[in-house]
């Protein structure tokens, strides 16, 4: 089973990219398991079909059966088995808890194991690089693979940037590597050089350029990925190639983070800041 995180600054599409792309796999005919990170439990609800999901914690305080993986894993779309960690309220208590409580309870009920058989887990992981919640599906060794969800933005550059000094940190004391960038369009001026800049400097690749198209909002309002809501459009076909692209990786790297000053002397190179 392949272990894969997928990471990205707030608010730069990487739940709808995780659906989408586990879609594309689900199409393949591949068993995946989605296990969501986030407080605001939205990173299954394209596969489920509905707004917000109940969260494991709750479930776990309100449940009176016995703990089973049916009980925490919900089916979704193309047979995924879609969980949502969950967290605290908004300023109270640590998000890294509610994902090290998650994944130690889906491990004691056999989520990992082979008789699961699963291909694949995705970790749908927080934006926030100084939260303790970001670290955790690395730190207890459930993602081995990583994928920063971008685009030609400064501050998702930036993100990048900061995301691969976590990843090079835990790469040094265990097996943890990059696999790509996805560079998911925001339509910035020469955004795909500039992303393929940006990997070059980093030590990676662009493992996908997803261009921008508003069939995916459409998707989206009507809770569903854009495989499951337009299979036969374009941009259907670009996530079933993210997918493949993905399942055919085999270049895996421990990432070089620039300085500052280095990724600020990219961004002039490119006339970001002219």
């Amino acid at each position: 089973m392949r272990k894969i995180a997928i990471y990205g600054r707030g608010g730069i599409g990487k739940s709808t990219t995780t659906q989408n792309t586990v879609a594309g796999l689900a199409d393949m005919g591949r068993r995946v398991m989605v296990v969501g990170c986030d407080s605001k439990a939205d990173s299954t609800r394209l596969l489920l079909g509905g707004w917000h999901q109940k969260i494991l914690l709750d479930t776990l305080r309100e449940e009176e059966e016995e703990e089973s993986l049916e009980v925490f894993c919900k089916e979704g779309w193309g047979k995924t088995l879609c969980v949502e960690s969950g967290g605290p309220e908004p300023g109270v208590g640590c998000m890294g808890r509610g994902i090290l409580t998650s994944i130690g309870l889906l491990e004691q009920l056999g989520a990992y194991d082979q008789k699961a058989r699963l291909d694949y887990t995705f970790y749908d992981g927080l934006g926030d690089v100084v939260c303790s919640g970001f670290v955790m599906p690395i730190r207890e060794r459930k993602a081995q693979e990583i994928y920063i969800v971008t685009s030609g933005e400064m501050m998702a550059m930036c993100s990048a940037n900061n995301i691969c000094r976590g990843i090079q940190k835990y790469a040094l004391i265990d097996s943890i590597r990059l696999g790509g960038l996805i560079c998911n369009s925001r339509e910035v001026d020469q955004e795909d050089d500039l992303i393929k800049a940006l990997a070059e400097e980093l030590g990676t690749q662009v493992i996908y350029f997803i261009p921008r198209d508003n069939i995916v909002q459409r998707a989206e309002f009507h809770r569903k990925t854009v495989i499951e809501y337009a299979p036969d459009c374009e941009q259907a076909q670009h996530y079933r190639n993210l997918a493949t692209a993905i399942n055919q990786n085999t270049n895996f790297v421990i990432p070089k983070p620039m300085s500052n000053d280095q990724l600020e002397k990219l961004l002039v190179k490119f006339g970001l800041f002219d």
